[in-house]
């Protein structure tokens, strides 16, 4: 419980780590009014607060639109925190600038108007190295919450086990499980929804994580792609088959897309699908030391109890459903 509970408005509560942040900020004692968008244009849809706590107010509205934000979510009232745990669907540009940067950008302004002391944002651990329009729209609106008045808390996850658990199911069917190069090109600390959430809250009562930029992992030893493999192999009692991808690959639907998107926004837009696919092929979600310019996975801090391989055991005992959503595109 928190030593002093705040008023505290959530955005992004939809998602799964949003709504998993309104679990652990009510479970500290905090009052939370989430602001959600309607599942179906044109009224208000009580699935948009399905698994939230009861414990939460739940506002609905636009939160592109700064005075649907206003109206609708601040209404004019006291909040201490905001907490934004928005992101994008595709990652495709439009999108991200409007969403990771401008809808964030919208709340901020808000927040210093109204008074607000704090505002926790949950970004990416990727955009210390970006290459990417998504990457490029966070890092913009990170420097913007740091140039702002208010206290700040930057938190960088890692991966998620959503985004690790989607070929699960082509190893049941006897499929190979699909690595890039040799499986061993990345590595990650994954991080559960719950873990993620809890430090997400714990920001809000600890001063060493005001005005922080918070790069966080799970517990346990980094892993690859190869590893995640043997593990689900022998999980699901299987031999290991693997089917190596070469990079090139990506690199020629990158370059043939990017060619053809000249002439077609629905392939301009399928080119940036296959650059975020690359990125994440090539690139560890890990801490990043600017001198070397590799990947430390000592450096990166580690946070929680829930492993991957845990959440693993449980998805293959039909315990828990992985709900990857826009994370299914990769």
């Amino acid at each position: 419980m928190s030593p002093a509970p705040r008023r505290i408005l959530l955005l992004g509560a939809t998602g799964t780590v949003g709504r998993a942040t309104a679990h652990a900020l009510v479970d500290c004692g905090h009052e939370v009014v989430c602001f959600v968008r309607p599942r179906h244009a044109g009224g208000r849809s009580p699935d948009a607060a399905t698994g939230m706590p009861d414990a939460v107010v739940v506002r609905y509205g636009d939160v592109t639109d700064p005075d649907s934000l206003a109206s609708d979510g601040f209404c004019g009232e006291r909040f201490d925190v905001i907490v934004s745990c928005i992101a994008s669907r595709t990652g495709a540009p439009g999108d991200a600038w409007a969403i990771d940067h401008d809808a964030n950008l919208n709340a901020l302004q808000l927040a210093e108007r109204a008074g607000v002391a704090h505002f926790v944002l949950l970004s990416a651990i990727c955009v210390q190295k970006p290459k990417l329009a998504f990457q490029h729209a966070k890092l913009a609106f990170e420097n913007a919450l740091i140039a702002s008045g208010l206290t700040w808390s930057i938190v960088r996850p890692t991966a998620f086990f959503k985004s690790l658990s989607g070929q699960v199911e082509r190893l049941r069917q006897g499929k190979p499980f699909l690595v890039f190069g040799d499986g061993r090109l990345t590595a990650c600390k994954p991080i559960s929804d719950g873990d993620l959430a809890r430090y997400i809250a714990g920001c809000i009562d600890d001063p060493e994580r005001h005005n922080r930029i918070l790069p966080i992992g799970g517990p346990g030893d980094a892993i690859t792609p190869r590893q995640q493999g043997d593990y689900l192999f022998a999980l699901l009692d299987r031999p290991p088959k693997f089917r190596h991808v070469p990079v090139a690959l990506l690199d020629a639907i990158i370059w043939t897309t990017s060619i053809l998107g000249r002439l077609s926004s629905k392939l301009a837009a399928k080119a940036e699908l296959a650059r975020i696919g690359r990125y994440y092929a090539t690139e560890s979600m890990l801490v990043l030391d600017p001198v070397t310019g590799r990947y430390d996975a000592e450096a990166t801090p580690s946070f929680g109890t829930e492993t991957l391989y845990g959440f693993y055991d449980r998805l293959v005992r039909g315990e828990v459903t992985a709900d990857r959503g826009d994370h299914a595109v990769f």
